[in-house]
């Protein structure tokens, strides 16, 4: 009979000290992973004290230790226990194996497959599965502040994620191989499930942890069919659904006390509320109790309501540029139903497109897999990302909000269940407004419960009492989490899931206003915002939503000729902006020449010199070669900003020079101006002269030169490369460029409007006051100088 007890052989306690030391725990540590409630077995093991022979074990299981190795025990006894022991795995590996075989077609069935929102068939797992990351800190656990977290955004606001990218990543599977008990958190669509589903195939088909039997739980129908039954125990569903195999009772208590078991349970957060309570405790009982299987349980971040004890917490990480470019291959082939070579060829100009400037916003979102489902199947349809992208927001939210709970049946809290979907869309509208307006992209839990009570006394129909008006904010916020809305950043702290969606809540929050009269006071709120590039994504989504988008577009355009209105230097230089459009012989719109010209003379300290982003937004030509004397121009521009910042070899200076005056132009130039830069290029030594003699030289003749140069500009083609503007004119100049554009780009968002007022506000950008308005006294040429030469 074999003894009670057991102690560790002097030679044993070296051996388990050094095994111990490597993983560098405290006796409490590993206490816990025995599952000891103290630490005194522990400290009696590594002084060579009897005690109970399972904490023996156990504790040599834990250190990677073979017990008999450890133990003293007489050598009559040992050879009978390792036969006794050798005797009792090769049956449990033979039980292993058989109940593998029995639920291998089960498990492949209720695994192998997974449906995608908005497609009719079901898609083999590994036809889409994409291996996901995971974050060993919990982003919602950081000790942050609300300093510290706005702080990490760039100054400039450009895009950002909320969430920065700086933690450790590892992969999904290599955690659950380290971790015997799992809690994988993550947001609605980011892979819980599909993740749970990947290792019961894998595990099934022994690629994985192939010594285990996994067993798949979705504990919403484990919850319902416990409900029906009136028995919430664990084991005995198990062996309910295993009995279906031919698998005994006692056979499944023997794997489970062996630890054989792969317990896969998803969907924590998907238990209705009135049997939470019951089904968390009884899984940390049964996970107690069977503490040598391994356990990994899914929820949704930010709706856990307890910590299971001796589970390690794991959080799945958005989806980075290459896991976004996998499953878009995988999508295009095998959701797609497209060839392989035509799979990879959309899903190459998927990826191109999507690393566009004008649709980062999408990229934003495309870091959630349920939310790039989305993105594919629009590109799939219309092989091209929408233009008009607040139709694609708006099925987001939906989304979140609705559907991804619908098609899985899900119910939550019934504080927010009453909330129509109409209200949910009301309410997050006016979060976003309001953080929005104040700069505000991370807030506090006390902030935003306010917002939440006061939109719920809002709508109450009664006297809603101040108690319960907290109570229910606290369930509408769970709600909002749960739903993948609102993230927590950091204890305490939130902020949406997206920036996208708070700018595309703030527009709506704009556009649904109830009367005209607060609809135009929004509206002049909005474009007192239009120099903040920030806003620029909110002003492009209002324009795209609005019914009535000429009333908005007229009072930017009025709040751009506003900028430059009282500054009469900046106004002279509008006038010879647009005298020098018309002088010159070109195929293209005269606003989109003004744009060129705008930019082309500007200081060379503003960012926005030769920038030609505004001149192709009004006239896609401009893309292509230039017509001759915007071209001449264009040179004559560069060759005198060589001489501010020529290279410091001569031979490199006069090459520059000679190469920037080359110019193949047409008779449309004066053959005057011709002759006259001939001359001036002749001027310039050969670069065989020699450094010596080429410095020499522009020593002496280089000013001379360049003002000739300059002269020549401003008489026969009108360009003064220096117009002396103040600081503070360069800067409202540069708001006034980026205004425009951004005009431009909220005319190309297929908004409501006709194409005469289309065409009426284009005509008239870049003018001065006078002539936006319509009248020009006198006949005037305005010179670049700014001084004025009268025609008659």
């Amino acid at each position: 009979m074999a003894r009670r007890s057991l102690k560790a052989s002097t030679i044993g306690i070296e051996k388990a000290k050094r095994a111990f030391q490597l993983r560098e725990w405290t006796q409490e540590y590993l206490a816990t992973e025995v599952g000891l409630e103290t630490r005194q077995p522990i400290w009696k093991f590594f002084t060579g004290k009897p005690i109970e022979r399972h904490s023996f074990m156990e504790i040599c299981f834990q250190l990677g230790l073979d017990w008999q190795e450890i133990a003293e025990l007489p050598t009559l006894i040992l050879r009978e226990e390792i036969s006794q022991n050798r005797d009792n795995w090769q049956e449990t590996d033979v039980a292993v194996q058989m109940v593998r075989s029995r639920l291998y077609d089960k498990i492949q069935a209720q695994c192998g497959t997974l449906r995608l929102l908005d497609i009719a068939q079901p898609i083999a797992l590994e036809d889409i599965y994409i291996d996901v990351n995971i974050l060993n800190n919990i982003v919602s656990q950081r000790w942050l502040d609300l300093y510290e977290l706005q702080g990490l955004i760039s100054e400039k606001f450009d895009r950002m994620s909320l969430v920065p990218n700086c933690q450790e990543r590892l992969r999904a599977m290599q955690a659950v191989a380290t971790y015997s008990k799992v809690m994988v958190l993550g947001k609605p669509g980011s892979g819980k499930t599909t993740l749970l589903q990947h290792i019961a195939t894998q595990c099934n088909q022994g690629k994985f942890l192939a010594d285990k039997i996994s067993i798949f739980i979705r504990l919403k129908n484990l919850a319902e069919d416990s409900r029906e039954t009136g028995d919430f125990s664990i084991l005995n569903y198990i062996n309910q659904h295993l009995a279906e195999f031919g698998i005994c009772n006692q056979q499944v208590q023997t794997l489970l006390v062996q630890g054989k078991m792969l317990m896969l349970l998803d969907g924590l957060d998907e238990i209705p509320e009135d049997d939470s309570a019951k089904i968390v405790k009884k899984i940390q009982s049964f996970s107690e109790k069977f503490y040598k299987n391994r356990f990994i349980i899914t929820c949704r971040i930010g709706t856990q309501q307890c910590r299971f004890e001796s589970f390690t917490d794991v959080e799945i990480a958005d989806f980075d540029c290459s896991q976004i470019e996998a499953f878009v291959q995988k999508w295009f082939i095998n959701v797609g139903k497209n060839s392989i070579e035509q799979g990879k060829a959309l899903a190459c100009q998927f990826m191109q497109k999507l690393q566009l400037s004008e649709n980062r916003q999408i990229r934003e979102l495309a870091r959630s897999p349920l939310l790039l489902n989305l993105v594919c199947c629009v590109f799939q349809a219309q092989l091209n990302f929408p233009t008009r992208q607040v139709e694609l927001y708006k099925q987001g939210l939906d989304i979140l909000l609705n559907r991804w709970d619908a098609v899985r049946s899900i119910k939550r809290n019934e504080t927010y269940h009453h909330l129509s979907l109409p209200h949910k869309l009301k309410l997050l509208s006016q979060i976003a407004a309001f953080t929005f307006e104040q700069e505000r992209y991370f807030f506090t839990k006390s902030t935003v419960r306010r917002y939440i009570a006061d939109y719920l006394a809002q709508i109450s129909d009664a006297q809603p009492d101040s108690e319960m008006l907290q109570l229910n904010s606290e369930a509408v916020l769970k709600s909002l989490l749960a739903h993948g809305l609102l993230v927590e950043q950091a204890r305490g702290i939130y902020s949406f899931s997206h920036l996208t969606f708070q700018e595309y809540l703030t527009a709506r929050n704009i556009v649904t206003s109830p009367k005209p009269e607060i609809l135009e006071k929004q509206l002049s709120n909005l474009v007192s915002h239009m120099t903040e590039a920030r806003w620029r994504k909110v002003f492009l989504l209002t324009t795209g939503m609005l019914g009535n988008a000429p009333y908005l577009l007229q009072l930017m355009k009025q709040h751009i000729d506003g900028l430059v209105a009282t500054d009469e230097q900046l106004q002279q230089f509008l006038i010879w902006l647009n005298q020098k459009s018309l002088s010159v012989q070109a195929p293209y719109t005269k606003s989109a020449i003004r744009a060129f010209y705008l930019t082309l003379v500007l200081p060379s300290d503003l960012s926005l010199a030769c920038d030609m982003a505004l001149c192709i937004a009004l006239d896609s030509r401009f893309a292509g070669t230039l017509a001759s004397d915007l071209t001449v121009d264009l040179a004559l521009k560069r060759a005198v900003s060589l001489t501010y910042a020529l290279p410091p070899d001569p031979i490199d200076r006069a090459i520059a020079l000679s190469f920037a005056l080359t110019l193949d132009v047409d008779c449309a130039c004066d053959c005057d101006f011709k002759r006259s830069l001939q001359q001036l290029k002749k001027q310039l030594p050969a670069p065989e002269q020699g450094r010596e003699k080429i410095k020499k030289w522009w020593n002496a003749n280089g000013e001379t030169w360049t003002l000739q140069l300059k002269s020549l500009m401003l008489w026969c083609r009108n360009i003064n490369d220096r117009w002396q503007f103040s600081e503070k004119q360069k800067e409202v100049l540069k708001q006034y460029y980026t205004a425009n554009q951004l005009l431009v780009d909220c005319l190309k968002t297929n908004c409501e409007i006709t194409p005469s007022i289309r065409e009426q506000i284009e005509e008239t950008l870049l003018l001065p006051i006078t002539k936006t308005s319509g009248s020009l006294s006198g006949r005037n040429v305005y010179l670049s100088t700014g001084s004025v030469l009268q025609l008659w």
